[in-house]
Protein backbone atom coordinates (compact mmCIF):
# COMPACT_ATOMS: atom_id res chain seq x y z
CA UNK A 1 0.00 0.00 0.00
CA UNK A 2 1.18 3.53 -0.82
CA UNK A 3 0.34 6.69 0.92
CA UNK A 4 -1.31 9.45 -1.61
CA UNK A 5 -2.34 12.68 -0.99
CA UNK A 6 -4.99 14.46 -3.18
CA UNK A 7 -5.86 17.95 -3.95
CA UNK A 8 -9.71 18.41 -4.29
CA UNK A 9 -11.58 21.82 -5.47
CA UNK A 10 -15.07 23.11 -6.28
CA UNK A 11 -16.65 26.12 -6.79
CA UNK A 12 -19.92 25.44 -7.50
CA UNK A 13 -22.20 23.83 -5.10
CA UNK A 14 -18.66 23.11 -3.23
CA UNK A 15 -20.34 21.13 -0.61
CA UNK A 16 -22.58 18.67 -2.64
CA UNK A 17 -19.27 17.95 -5.04
CA UNK A 18 -16.76 17.40 -1.82
CA UNK A 19 -19.29 15.64 -0.13
CA UNK A 20 -19.72 12.98 -3.24
CA UNK A 21 -15.94 12.80 -3.70
CA UNK A 22 -14.65 12.40 -0.24
CA UNK A 23 -18.33 9.37 -0.03
CA UNK A 24 -16.13 8.03 -3.18
CA UNK A 25 -13.11 8.29 -1.70
CA UNK A 26 -13.86 6.63 1.03
CA UNK A 27 -14.60 3.14 -0.82
CA UNK A 28 -11.49 3.57 -2.92
CA UNK A 29 -8.67 4.53 -0.15
CA UNK A 30 -8.05 3.11 3.17
CA UNK A 31 -6.59 5.09 6.32
CA UNK A 32 -8.37 8.59 4.95
CA UNK A 33 -7.94 11.27 6.26
CA UNK A 34 -8.96 15.29 5.39
CA UNK A 35 -7.62 18.43 5.95
CA UNK A 36 -9.23 21.41 6.93
CA UNK A 37 -11.49 22.98 4.21
CA UNK A 38 -10.46 26.72 2.86
CA UNK A 39 -12.14 29.02 0.47
CA UNK A 40 -10.09 30.32 -2.13
CA UNK A 41 -9.84 32.95 -5.13
CA UNK A 42 -9.40 31.45 -8.53
CA UNK A 43 -6.02 31.20 -9.61
CA UNK A 44 -4.92 31.45 -12.67
CA UNK A 45 -9.10 31.53 -14.09
CA UNK A 46 -11.66 33.80 -13.52
CA UNK A 47 -14.64 32.29 -11.91
CA UNK A 48 -16.79 31.75 -8.30
CA UNK A 49 -14.20 31.50 -4.95
CA UNK A 50 -13.33 27.44 -4.63
CA UNK A 51 -13.80 25.18 -1.55
CA UNK A 52 -10.66 23.37 -1.59
CA UNK A 53 -8.75 20.32 0.60
CA UNK A 54 -6.37 17.60 0.97
CA UNK A 55 -7.15 13.97 1.71
CA UNK A 56 -4.99 11.43 2.61
CA UNK A 57 -4.90 7.66 1.87
CA UNK A 58 -3.56 4.43 1.24
CA UNK A 59 -3.85 2.33 -1.99
CA UNK A 60 -2.40 -0.13 -4.00
CA UNK A 61 -3.38 1.58 -7.47
CA UNK A 62 0.00 2.52 -9.22
CA UNK A 63 -0.20 6.65 -10.36
CA UNK A 64 -1.99 6.06 -13.60
CA UNK A 65 -4.49 3.63 -12.54
CA UNK A 66 -5.05 5.92 -9.70
CA UNK A 67 -5.46 8.89 -12.09
CA UNK A 68 -8.49 6.69 -14.25
CA UNK A 69 -10.51 6.36 -11.07
CA UNK A 70 -9.68 10.15 -9.80
CA UNK A 71 -11.13 10.99 -13.56
CA UNK A 72 -14.39 8.67 -12.99
CA UNK A 73 -15.11 10.33 -10.03
CA UNK A 74 -14.74 13.93 -11.28
CA UNK A 75 -16.93 12.62 -14.58
CA UNK A 76 -19.32 11.72 -12.41
CA UNK A 77 -19.68 14.97 -10.45
CA UNK A 78 -20.30 16.44 -14.30
CA UNK A 79 -16.93 18.08 -14.70
CA UNK A 80 -16.89 16.79 -18.21
CA UNK A 81 -20.54 17.42 -19.00
CA UNK A 82 -20.51 19.98 -22.62
CA UNK A 83 -22.71 22.35 -20.57
CA UNK A 84 -21.34 22.85 -17.50
CA UNK A 85 -20.86 25.74 -15.77
CA UNK A 86 -17.84 26.74 -13.58
CA UNK A 87 -15.36 23.66 -12.44
CA UNK A 88 -17.95 20.71 -10.18
CA UNK A 89 -14.67 18.88 -8.71
CA UNK A 90 -11.41 18.88 -9.93
CA UNK A 91 -9.39 15.77 -8.19
CA UNK A 92 -5.27 15.83 -8.62
CA UNK A 93 -2.79 13.77 -7.26
CA UNK A 94 -0.09 15.78 -5.57
CA UNK A 95 1.53 12.89 -4.04
CA UNK A 96 2.13 9.01 -4.55
CA UNK A 97 4.40 8.12 -2.06
CA UNK A 98 7.66 9.34 -2.60
CA UNK A 99 7.50 9.11 -6.55
CA UNK A 100 8.95 11.46 -8.65
CA UNK A 101 8.80 11.75 -12.95
CA UNK A 102 6.64 11.65 -15.72
CA UNK A 103 4.08 8.99 -15.24
CA UNK A 104 2.15 8.73 -18.54
CA UNK A 105 1.54 12.47 -18.20
CA UNK A 106 1.08 13.20 -14.58
CA UNK A 107 4.10 14.60 -13.40
CA UNK A 108 5.10 13.90 -9.38
CA UNK A 109 5.06 15.73 -6.84
CA UNK A 110 2.30 18.10 -8.68
CA UNK A 111 3.97 21.44 -9.30
CA UNK A 112 0.98 23.58 -7.69
CA UNK A 113 2.24 22.25 -4.10
CA UNK A 114 5.11 24.71 -4.19
CA UNK A 115 2.89 27.32 -5.93
CA UNK A 116 -0.94 27.70 -4.53
CA UNK A 117 -1.35 28.42 -0.58
CA UNK A 118 -4.97 26.60 -1.21
CA UNK A 119 -2.86 23.19 -1.46
CA UNK A 120 0.23 23.87 0.53
CA UNK A 121 -1.60 25.24 3.68
CA UNK A 122 -3.89 21.89 4.28
CA UNK A 123 -0.99 19.95 2.95
CA UNK A 124 1.34 21.70 5.90
CA UNK A 125 -1.78 21.57 8.52
CA UNK A 126 -2.32 17.36 7.45
CA UNK A 127 1.01 15.99 7.41
CA UNK A 128 3.14 19.30 8.14
CA UNK A 129 6.54 17.18 8.74
CA UNK A 130 6.24 14.76 5.73
CA UNK A 131 9.37 16.34 3.34
CA UNK A 132 8.69 17.53 -0.40
CA UNK A 133 10.47 14.24 -2.45
CA UNK A 134 11.59 16.53 -4.49
CA UNK A 135 13.39 19.49 -2.46
CA UNK A 136 13.93 17.67 0.78
CA UNK A 137 11.61 20.42 3.01
CA UNK A 138 8.99 19.85 5.28
CA UNK A 139 5.62 20.86 4.12
CA UNK A 140 5.73 23.29 7.39
CA UNK A 141 8.59 24.79 6.28
CA UNK A 142 7.62 25.46 2.89
CA UNK A 143 4.56 27.09 3.97
CA UNK A 144 6.44 29.45 6.22
CA UNK A 145 8.14 30.66 3.39
CA UNK A 146 4.94 30.92 0.96
CA UNK A 147 3.05 32.31 3.87
CA UNK A 148 5.43 35.27 3.86
CA UNK A 149 5.44 35.55 0.00
CA UNK A 150 1.99 34.82 -1.17
CA UNK A 151 -1.08 37.66 -1.98
CA UNK A 152 -3.29 34.70 -2.32
CA UNK A 153 -6.62 34.96 -0.66
CA UNK A 154 -7.73 31.97 1.16
CA UNK A 155 -9.74 31.39 4.58
CA UNK A 156 -10.73 28.06 6.56
CA UNK A 157 -14.28 27.32 6.45
CA UNK A 158 -16.54 25.49 8.36
CA UNK A 159 -17.60 21.95 6.33
CA UNK A 160 -18.77 18.64 7.79
CA UNK A 161 -19.19 15.56 5.80
CA UNK A 162 -20.45 12.36 8.13
CA UNK A 163 -21.49 13.97 11.02
CA UNK A 164 -17.48 15.46 11.67
CA UNK A 165 -16.60 18.71 11.05
CA UNK A 166 -13.16 19.08 9.31
CA UNK A 167 -12.30 22.48 10.16
CA UNK A 168 -11.35 22.88 13.49
CA UNK A 169 -12.69 25.76 15.34
CA UNK A 170 -9.70 27.39 16.45
CA UNK A 171 -9.07 27.98 12.36
CA UNK A 172 -11.96 29.61 11.67
CA UNK A 173 -11.68 33.47 11.49
CA UNK A 174 -8.29 33.43 10.25
CA UNK A 175 -7.62 34.54 6.62
CA UNK A 176 -4.66 34.28 4.31
CA UNK A 177 -4.85 37.94 2.28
Amino acid sequence: MTRVYLGLGSNIQREQHLGMALDELAMLLTDMQCSPVFESEAVGIRSAPFFNLVVAGNTDLDPTALSQRLKAIETRSGRYAPDRQGLPLDIDILLHGDLTGEFEGLTLPRAEILRNAFVLWPLALLVGERRHPDNGRSFNELWQEMRAQTNQVLRPVSFSWKGIELTPETLLGTKLA
